[in-house]
């Protein structure tokens, strides 16, 4: 299990581009559905506590999934792989992506990979709005999960309200109101 653990978050950190949330299909496809570690609904838990702790998500995620499925080594291994890939891959693109900054196929190579992670994020997003309204084909949530959802998207984009804070204020909401 342990070295499974590592091989399947080194994959991941091999083809993680985008980092952030344009990660979370593949760590899904992977964890959940591939592998059956974890079900839906404690992936979408770990995500939740992940972009509640300090560092990057796929790391975090890693760490959170390690953990629930082999303990502390298990936890250590699927970090460590998960950032083995990036560190290696970044040693060794630095001084070609240095010397070719100005070129006009880095560039457009660049645009596509964007364009590529913003349709990764778009997904991700789907199925976490998928599950806020839907729990094993039964309501999840439903209006009470909506409001949530659009008040904290309306205080974060127009009153640029803190994201820990709305985080916060979102776990006092589903304490009072779920």
């Amino acid at each position: 299990m342990l070295k499974t653990l590592f091989t399947v978050f080194l994959e991941i950190g091999v083809c993680s581009y985008g980092g952030g949330y344009a990660v979370i299909p593949l760590i899904q496809s992977q964890v959940v559905e591939e592998r059956h570690w974890l079900t839906v609904r404690e992936f979408t838990d770990i995500i939740t506590i992940s972009q509640m702790t300090p560092g990057p998500l796929a790391v975090n995620t890693s760490t959170f999934v390690g953990l629930q499925t082999g303990g502390i080594p298990g936890a250590v291994l699927a970090t460590a792989g998960c950032i083995l890939a990036g560190v290696i891959i970044s040693l060794l693109l630095y001084r070609f992506l240095e010397k070719n900054r100005q070129s006009v196929y880095i560039r457009e190579a660049f645009r596509g990979l964007r364009a590529s992670s913003l349709g990764l994020i778009l997904s991700a997003a789907v199925t976490i709005l998928g599950l806020a309204l839907f729990q094993k084909g039964k309501p999840g949530g439903g209006l009470p999960s909506m409001l949530l959802f659009a008040g904290s998207l309306l205080l974060l984009r127009r009153f640029r309200i803190h994201p820990i804070l709305l985080m916060l204020g979102a776990g006092a909401a589903g304490l009072l109101f779920f």
